[in-house]
């Protein structure tokens, strides 16, 4: 079984070129988002899955900055209007920590690359006009614009005027690049009219221009070589920028369109990721929750065109058991449901990763550790918890966290330090609690009063598991006509003085004996 990244690098075998490019890019027009980085993920994906065939492969990043600022981002001042229509190369960084608004955007998210395990060659479309990378192309457009405006025509209501040109020079007045019409050139000098009122011309060489977007996508595939490209499903709608720049490629600079792969856009939460609106979520702020693999996990358990929500709220603990039952399944720990699954989630997990490892990470559950971290921040403390809830791995020789090996002391600091700034930044309150050191102010009935002493007494006789514990919890409320929503609510109200709390059986064995028995007891 192949996954689809896999079977994407398979099809590109059978082009006849020397070298494949897998290229990426991405407007920098505020923060770059897990839903706009998609292309990044999965030219990733592919360029790995062409080297492991054998091919030669490059994956290249093209730093859309050259673009005009159409939105203020968030949480840009409403100031920054008065950059609008002005390119992105051009605009301030906003809090005057780096040279510019590109880098004030783009620093952070190529910043986090390395964690993912991507390498890349990157570029920036400033630097490529300035440069004279594209003088070439330019020219062509220019020569062939005639041509390039029938192909426009084709797929547009209302057709362009006869004297355009698929080029936008940068006004020399008011410095903005989207409100400029080029109307004729001669030689490398391009003349044109602004809405601002000015008139004026300019040398193609100077850079102080780009091509209309999707004659410059078509010219940068025959610029790089470009034999696959990921990109956003708008762009593959019918007669949208892949169908266009596609037949631009062909006629206009002969070089044969890249091997497409549109994606779905990602929802938060149900609502579409906005840089303007603030609606947003980072690759950055996924590794603070969470290990890298799992966001690989996240892109790739589905189809490109499938819809993907993320809630980095209560939905993110299920997402993680998902994450990891489908670990131990690939290191034979657990069962799938049947071959097939089985088949399915090992390669999905296999693309997934990083590194490859004989042994399995030692991966607490997160669910488990957003309990105990809100008990103890000890180390010792916690491994102790663990292992009296049956949380340790099977084939776990010591019970000490401190005779774990490198690796696996990592891997478990690594999910706490996840798991502490899951509680901090996205738990929601009914999550939250705080053992009470001293005995809460709260009311419970004759009942639940017997109930906690009864549940202090098996406490007292023996050790429980888990699940054990959690019977015998049962046994004493049935005889005592308690509903388990009132008994459980005088555990949660005895220990951290709220109605609600973790599930009662493990949170009550995660704290001291003595402690529980005193408080059952109501001496402390």
């Amino acid at each position: 079984m192949k996954h689809w990244t896999e079977r994407i690098a398979s099809d590109l075998t059978n082009w006849d070129v020397d070298q494949h490019v897998v290229a990426s890019g991405t407007s920098i027009s505020g923060s770059i988002h897990i839903g706009n980085s998609c292309d990044v993920f999965i030219a990733n994906a592919v360029g790995k899955s062409l080297k492991k065939l054998g091919e030669d492969t490059k994956t290249i990043w093209i730093a859309d900055d050259h673009d005009p600022l159409r939105k203020v981002p968030y949480p840009l001042p409403e100031s920054y209007e008065k950059y609008l229509g002005i390119p992105y190369s051009q605009i301030p960084c906003p809090e005057g920590c780096c040279d510019n608004f590109v880098e004030h955007f783009q620093k952070p998210f190529l910043k986090t690359l390395p964690e993912f395990g991507i390498e890349l060659e990157t570029y920036s479309g400033f630097k490529m006009y300035h440069d004279g990378v594209y003088n070439d192309s330019i020219k062509k457009s220019l020569e062939r614009a005639p041509r390039i405006r029938e192909i426009f025509n084709q797929y547009r209501k209302h057709p362009l005027k006869s004297d355009w040109l698929p080029y936008n020079p940068i006004c020399s007045e008011c410095g903005r690049v989207n409100t400029t019409t080029a109307y004729d050139y001669q030689g490398d000098t391009v003349f044109y009219r602004c809405q601002c009122g000015h008139e004026g011309e300019m040398d193609i060489k100077s850079g102080a221009g780009k091509l209309t977007w999707r004659v410059e996508w078509a010219a940068r595939w025959k610029i790089f070589g470009v034999t696959c490209e990921p990109f956003g499903k708008d762009h593959a709608a019918s007669g949208g920028s892949y169908d266009v720049s596609k037949i631009i490629s062909n006629e206009i600079f002969d070089y044969k369109a890249p091997y497409p792969v549109p994606y779905e856009w990602i929802t938060l939460k149900g609502e579409a990721m906005s840089k303007s609106k603030g609606v947003f979520f980072t690759p950055g702020q996924w590794l603070e929750i969470g290990s890298p693999e799992t966001l690989n996990y996240f892109l790739f358990r589905s189809k490109p065109l499938k819809h993907k929500d993320f809630d980095p709220g209560m939905p993110f603990l299920d997402f993680i058991d998902q994450y990891d039952r489908v670990e131990r399944i690939f290191y034979d720990v657990e069962e799938a449901a049947s071959e097939k699954e089985m088949e399915k989630l090992n390669k999905i997990y296999e693309v997934s990763q990083i590194n490859s490892s004989d042994s399995m990470p030692f991966h607490a559950s997160y669910r488990f550790l957003t309990v105990v971290r809100q008990i103890t921040d000890d180390p010792d403390k916690i491994f102790q918890i663990l292992e009296r809830n049956s949380q340790l791995p099977a084939d776990m020789e010591c019970a000490e966290y401190g005779k774990l090996s490198a690796d696996k002391k990592d891997d478990l600091d690594t999910r706490l330090v996840n798991v502490e700034n899951w509680l901090e930044k996205f738990a929601p309150e009914f999550v939250k609690f705080k053992v009470q050191e001293k005995m809460p102010k709260v009311e419970i009935n004759d009942k639940q009063k017997i109930f906690l002493l009864k549940v202090a007494e098996v406490l007292e006789n023996r050790d429980y598991n888990s699940q054990e514990l959690h019977d015998e919890m049962y046994t004493i409320l049935k005889e005592l006509g308690l509903k388990p929503q009132k008994a459980f609510q005088a555990i949660y109200k005895m220990i951290i003085g709220k109605k609600q709390g973790p599930r009662a059986a493990s949170f009550v064995l995660s704290l001291d004996k003595d402690f529980v028995i005193k408080r059952f007891r109501n001496e402390s």
